[in-house]
Formats: structure tokens, sequence, C-alpha cells
């Protein structure tokens, strides 16, 4: 493959290019010349105003195998990905079984081999996600977890938390807390506020998710660790997290790209599409979310990428299962926050990839081409010809968003 892309502005904080205005050379997947005006015999992609930053990573996304692939397979998911610009996904171990030991690690990694977007699987912490017994953590590190999470089971036993940071720390292993205190959030399915009174529904309170990370971070102060807070939604969370950094605590965070554009009043219909966990919360709450990326509070932006089959969500409000699929939305949803496109891709290409320990791509000459055109001003129309996920369960689907990916680009593989 040799592409030559011209007049292109890099957004790469780790590249000598970075704000510059080049044309970009790749020979066989290598960046082989950076500069102006470079004449050579391959595709050539006219990118005048447009941007090419180091393909996005994505640390929560849902992707069926094993046990559901009618909702999403490797293929399909991998497909998506590269359609929204990524490059890189960590697998939530949401799975039957669960990822929950070496072999489900080994398997996922044999089958997503030869493929443009590069895959990490996540192990579980707890042996089949029950929370009571610890996952084989250490077993599933040498096979290549990268980190460890009970996906979006909270662990409630404290004990096993603890428990959990601390074996982890012996070898550099990484845990990921999903903060919900179900004691607290109950079988609620809303954020309880305003919307929740006007709807007539039992309330998530915002307090289920705040203690949960008073509790972890407590725990991860008296154990030395680092941990990692999965998709944070309320301004208290963020308060916390933003105190917990000034004690120099290892900590980090992200956010769902969708929980920074939308709040509950998108419930007001009673659309299951915009059931979620953590539920959709309060226009401070987003507030406070975008600030907290501002001012590096929060660390990262997610797809939470999570397929479900119609029949799963084509149904009453409160039978209807979490989530929506976010692969090839989460860049136009970060654009629509109005947040500094270098922060953008901070929080999209960078970050996620420094929390995992995992190499950074660089646009840089004689450095593998991992890598997104995009352009920022392109409108597109999300439909259901165009979506790559094998599930439909996006509220935005019919609508046009801003922020178009034109070219994904790594281990050899293009896809535009």
């Amino acid at each position: 493959m040799n592409l030559l892309i011209k007049s292109a502005t890099i957004i790469d904080p780790n590249s000598p290019f970075n704000n510059q205005v080049v044309d970009v050379l790749i020979e066989k997947g290598i960046i082989k010349r950076i500069g102006p005006d470079i004449e050579f015999d391959a595709e050539v992609i006219e990118a005048e105003g447009k941007y090419v930053s180091p393909g996005f990573f994505d640390l929560n996304c849902n992707i069926g195998e094993l046990g559901f692939e009618t909702k999403e397979d490797l293929y399909t998911g991998t497909r998506a990905a590269a359609a929204g610009g990524f490059t890189g996904l960590a697998l939530m171990p949401n799975t039957i079984p669960p990822v929950h030991s070496k072999a489900e690690i080994e398997y996922l990694l044999n089958r997503a081999k030869k493929n443009l977007v590069d895959v990490y699987p996540l192990g579980t912490i707890s042996h089949k996600r029950e929370g009571k017994d610890l996952a084989e953590m250490y077993d599933m590190y040498l096979s290549g977890a990268k980190a460890f999470t009970d996906g979006n089971r909270p662990v409630q036993d404290a004990g096993l938390m603890e428990r959990a940071l601390l074996y982890a720390q012996g070898f550099d292993g990484l845990v990921f807390s999903y903060p919900e205190d179900t004691a607290i959030a109950g079988k609620a399915k809303v954020n309880e506020g305003e919307i929740s009174t006007l709807l007539g529904m039992k309330g998530i309170p915002s307090l289920a998710e705040e203690l949960m990370i008073a509790r972890d971070l407590y725990l991860a102060e008296y154990t030395g660790s680092k941990i990692h807070f999965s998709t944070i939604s309320t301004i208290r969370s963020v308060q916390l997290i933003r105190e917990a950094k000034r004690k120099r605590l290892e900590v980090t965070c992200d956010v769902a790209a969708y929980h920074l554009v939308l709040t509950d009043e998108a419930l007001i219909n009673f659309d299951s599409l915009y059931k979620v966990k953590p539920p959709l919360r309060t226009l401070d709450d987003v507030n406070a979310l975008k600030k907290g990326l501002i001012d590096g509070t929060i660390d990262a932006i997610v797809s939470q990428h999570t397929p479900q089959e119609v029949e799963f969500k084509d149904v009453e409000f409160e039978v209807a299962e979490y989530g929506m699929i976010g692969l090839q939305t989460a860049f136009s949803l970060a654009l629509k926050t109005g947040l500094d496109l270098n922060l953008i891709i901070q929080k999209l290409a960078v970050s996620p990839r420094e929390i995992l320990n995992i190499d950074i791509p660089a646009i840089a000459e004689e450095q593998p081409a991992n890598l997104v055109l995009f352009d920022v001003d392109a409108e597109w129309e999300y439909t259901r010809k165009n979506n790559r996920s094998k599930s439909y369960n996006s509220p935005f689907l019919g609508q046009n968003l801003k922020g178009k990916v034109l070219l994904t680009i790594n281990n050899n593989y293009i896809y535009k």
C-alpha cells in the first residue's frame, strides 16, 4: 500500500510536525516522508483543510465474542471501529463465558490477528464475574490482558476489590472500577431528578456512583495501587477524582462520549435507545464532565459501544436492555462538545494508550502508519446502510452528524 496524503494538518502532541500542514507519504504501512510538496508515484489523497492524527483507541468496547455473536462479532465490531477512526479497542469481558482465564484471552487475540484494528482483551477481576473469588489475573496478564474489570458489573465486595488491587500491584497490572453501589441504585432505570419525577419512574441517585468511587479511592490509597474508573457521569464524581489527583493518587478515569452531549431530558418520550448505564444525567453534570476533560481530571473519552439485538431494545423502557452502539459516532459527539480539537485527540488517541501502557503511535518518519484522516467540518448522515455494526441500537441513526472520518490506516491495512 503506497499512499500520499497531501496538505493535511497534523494533530499529534508526540509528532515534530504537530499543527503543521504537510504531505505524508506511506509505503507498505510505514510513514516514509513528511514535508511540503512531496512527489511520489502513489495513490494521492487531497487533504487540504483536513486533519491527520494517531488512530483513536477505545477503552470501553463491548463485542459479543464469545457467546453473543448475534449482537456483534470481531469482524463487524472492528469494521465499525475502523469506520469511526479507531485503530485499537480494549474489549470488556462481558461475554459467555466471561474472559476470566488465559484461554479466552488467547482465543480473542488469535481471532483478532491480521486486522486493521488492534484488539486488547480485558480480563475479569472475579471468576465468572460473580464478585466472589479472584480470577486468574496473573495468568491472563501473561497471555496478554492489559487490565482487569468485571465490565458492567461493579465489584460490591470491598475485600475482593482490595485483594484485586494488591494482587495486580505485584505485576504492575491495572484494575478498572465500574462505580455503582447496587444497593443504592436498586432496580431504577434512569437518573434521579426532575425528569424521573416527571416520568413517574424511580431514579438512580448520583450517590450510587459517588459512594463507589469514594470507596475505591480509599482502597487505592490504602494499598498504594493504581486504579481506573470507567464511565464516570456526575459532578461529585469529577470532584472526588480531582481531589484524589491533587493528593497524587495513581487514578485515571474516562467518560462516554454520549454523556458529554445528552441529558436525561432525552428520555421524555421513553425512548429505550437512550437507556444507558450510567444513566443520562443533568446539564450540570454534562458541564462538569466537560470541565473535567479540560483541566485533566478526566483522562479519556470512550465509546462504551454496547450492541443489542432489536428484540432487547424495541420493547417497553422498563424491560429494555442498557446501552447503545457508539464506535462510529464517538468522534462526532466529541466534536459536538465544542472542546478544542487538540484536547479531543489527546483524550481519544493518546491518553487511552498511556493508561494501558501500550505503544503510542506518532506521525513521524519511519514510524508505522497508525493514523486517521478526518474532516471536522464535513457533515454525514448516519444510516442503517453505512452502519458497520451488526446491531442498530443508536439514537443517532437517521441524524446528520458533523465530523467525518475519511480514512483509517493501521497494520498496513486501509479503511476508507
